[in-house]
């Protein structure tokens, strides 16, 4: 396979399925320039992935198509089919729930839409908030007050609302009582009206505390929760809230179940071979039983 130059054309030498492939991925790449946007290799990735499983149609509109309901000053754009589907899925379900391996812009893409909504004045105030639990480690054992204990864990939250927005404008709203970052338990006993909520890293949450998030919603709210079934920290015999409500709430009206894969992955592209890797792995474990130990009988 060669891709020759030509001035105002490009030619592609090579049998034709591959030939075929890789002129369509040069037409949507061709798309994508044409509206503004400079492809990336992470995107000629995605596109030859997409070609390969004969899913290549419409994807440089998809690059450069800002999504409704967000706004164009942010710059926030899909950058894979999956990406888009969850787009679309937070502006038309009041509930939306990304499940998905690490790298796939679940928290990112939703805290573009909630401050998208918030500025847009669709809601009054966004809710952030995480379970505080984190491999194994107790907040008990970390030294400081209640704030300092619990920080750490809503930091990856934070870093997602500053790429959004700057400094001094985050520290206005939340005097303003605009935005609130706080651990899941503090949500107990609330009812969240016109607001816009994240639930993150949802895996980590309890089957009793899921339903309680979920139940906190009143009139003119929405809400995402994301996480990573595969990257559960709970204690041993305890099953995760994010597993059960996917089976739960599966098929009802309002509560949209986006699955995200590695190949939505838009951080380095090891990553994507990363956890390929491990999903591999579990699968191979799993398939292959256990050694069985021979019976010896009773020793004499």
């Amino acid at each position: 396979m060669r891709i020759v130059d030509r001035g105002a054309k490009v030619v592609v030498i090579g049998n034709e399925p591959e030939a075929s492939m890789v002129g369509s991925v040069l037409d949507e790449m061709l798309v994508a320039v044409r509206n503004g946007h400079t492809p990336s290799l992470a995107d000629v990735n995605y596109a030859l992935t997409e070609a390969r499983n004969r899913q290549v149609a419409d994807l440089g509109k998809i690059l450069t198509e800002v999504p409704l309901g967000l706004r164009r000053d942010m710059q926030v754009k899909p950058r894979t089919r999956g990406q888009k589907r969850y787009l679309d899925a937070m502006r038309t379900h009041d509930v939306t729930i990304a499940i998905g391996p690490a790298g796939t812009g679940k928290t990112y893409l939703a805290m573009a839409a909630a401050v998208s909504a918030l500025l847009n004045k669709e809601v009054n105030r966004l809710v952030l908030t995480r379970p505080a639990v984190e491999a194994g480690e107790n907040l008990g054992f970390l030294p400081g007050d209640l704030y300092q204990k619990v920080h750490p864990y809503l930091r990856p939250l934070y870093d997602a609302l500053y790429s959004m927005l700057d400094a001094e404008r985050v520290r206005r709203l939340m005097e303003r009582e605009q935005i609130e970052v706080a651990p899941l338990a503090f949500m107990r006993g609330r009812t969240l009206e016109q607001v816009f909520a994240i639930l993150d890293e949802a895996q980590n949450t309890t089957p009793e505390q899921m339903k309680m998030f979920l139940t906190r919603l009143g009139v003119g709210t929405r809400a995402v929760v994301t996480g990573d079934v595969t990257q559960i920290d709970l204690p041993k015999g305890i099953k995760s809230g994010l597993v059960e409500a996917q089976r739960i709430l599966r098929g009802t009206k309002g509560i949209s179940i986006v699955h995200l894969s590695s190949a939505d992955v838009v951080r380095h592209p090891l990553v994507q071979g990363i956890i390929d890797a491990y999903e591999a792995d579990t699968e191979a474990r799993t398939a292959t039983p256990p050694a069985r130990i021979p019976d010896i009988g009773n020793p004499v």
